[in-house]
């Protein structure tokens, strides 16, 4: 396919990150340096806005307030979370007609990257030139044909920090702290908490993911030997920690569904209040306690990796540049390159490829015992969180009379 000239399109699908904008922003600063690129419209909340016809023209936005979005948390355009039908399909090619749009790019997880391969393929069928791009994010850091995804260092980062204080806390009061971490099916943004740990009676004591069954009894009995131990414990839990046959422990108790009719597992404190119960009742401590860190870590505002803002720009700024090259419809991908010093390339992938399904954390990054992670996931993930908060300890020599 020759270049197309024509009108670009660019929306914002999903849950929200802390850098998200930063890939809009990315693409539009890069779409200007084009001059087939005629229009830049936006699609407010996401697919919904190109179907009700809610476009804005971001080719009027001042370089000054792009500058200050960029550096802002959430959507700016506004999500959604929305499959189209094939007869939404059909309307939104002729919007898409009606302003000449050329060029799409959806910023999104694999959800996203699914509606983005529907709409390739709903344009091959009915003969409209156009080309389609996804733009990778999300903090669960589950896209396949990533090495990592944008959104994820700074989530991950705000769990760590929020860990060092929690840890400070416990030892300030001790006594039994369960954090109930997001992710339904992979334990990334779990694992980050135990970049917390600096000292040896630090806390994470324990972390549970939603790859490895979670039993009750192992997890009483671990409680257990850590608060013997330290008199205090300190826990991280996933929230789609899951029984032997699967099936999430928080759908035990709670019936409230998302809009997928998956049961609701962010935004409930269900989980934590079950896990503390169980523990009080069991172990007979009196100092029970836990807190579901909710949506708060998807959406801070001053807590980001400056690795993570930097490579959302860049998959931005690349995906249009992809559009503008030899590439058909596709997505970027963020791969590592294999050397002490961490550095990244990026690569065009096909939609089918990272559409729909998702990546587990790997075994090699959890331990053996399933309650803690291994040397390898802290390689992963420091250089992609950065530099976390220094903490004073004092010796506390004690006075002698």
């Amino acid at each position: 396919m020759s270049k197309l000239r024509g009108n670009m399109l660019i929306a914002q699908s999903g849950g929200p990150t802390v850098v998200i904008n930063q890939s809009l922003v990315g693409a539009i600063l890069e779409a200007k340096k084009h001059k087939e690129i005629e229009g830049i419209f936006g699609s407010l909340f996401g697919i919904k806005g190109i179907l009700t016809g809610n476009i804005i023209d971001l080719k009027k936005e001042k370089l000054s307030d792009l500058k200050k979005v960029a550096n802002t948390p959430c959507s700016a355009l506004g999500s959604v979370r929305k499959k189209p039908k094939d007869e939404e399909c059909e309307e939104i090619f002729k919007n898409m007609q009606k302003y000449n749009i050329r060029y799409f790019f959806y910023i999104g997880g694999n959800d996203s990257a699914e509606t983005a391969y529907i709409l390739s393929e709903n344009a091959k069928k009915v003969g409209y030139e156009f080309k389609c791009f996804h733009i990778p994010k999300t903090i669960d850091n589950d896209l396949k044909e990533n090495d990592h995804t944008p959104g994820y260092g700074s989530a991950a980062k705000f769990v760590a920090m929020a860990m060092l204080g929690d840890n400070l806390d416990n030892k300030s009061l001790p006594g039994i702290k369960i954090d109930v971490i997001m992710g339904r099916h992979a334990g990334f943004l779990t694992a980050a908490s135990s970049l917390a740990k600096i000292y040896e009676d630090d806390g994470p004591h324990l972390i549970y993911f939603p790859e490895k069954p979670f039993m009750i009894e192992k997890f009483l009995k671990e409680v257990d030997e850590v608060y013997k131990k330290y008199n205090r414990c300190l826990i991280a839990v996933s929230e789609g920690i899951s029984d032997e046959k699967g099936e999430p422990i928080a759908a035990k108790f709670t019936k409230e569904v998302d809009s997928h009719g998956n049961v609701q597992l962010s935004g409930t404190g269900a989980l934590g209040d079950l896990l503390a119960d169980i523990v009080r009742k069991e172990l007979k401590v009196d100092r029970v306690r836990a807190d579901t860190f909710g949506y708060l870590q998807r959406s801070f505002p001053g807590v980001y990796s400056e690795v993570d803002a930097k490579e959302a720009y860049k998959v931005g700024e690349i995906a249009v540049k992809y559009a503008m090259g030899k590439y058909e419809s596709g997505s970027v991908s963020i791969k590592r390159e294999e050397s002490k010093k961490y550095k990244v390339y990026y690569e065009w992938v096909p939609l089918e490829k990272v559409a729909k399904e998702t990546r587990n954390m790997p075994d090699e990054f959890i331990n053996k015992d399933f309650n803690w992670v291994t040397e390898k996931f802290i390689e992963y993930a420091k250089p992609l969180i950065g530099k976390l908060p220094e903490i004073g300890i004092l010796k506390k020599n004690k006075v002698n009379f």
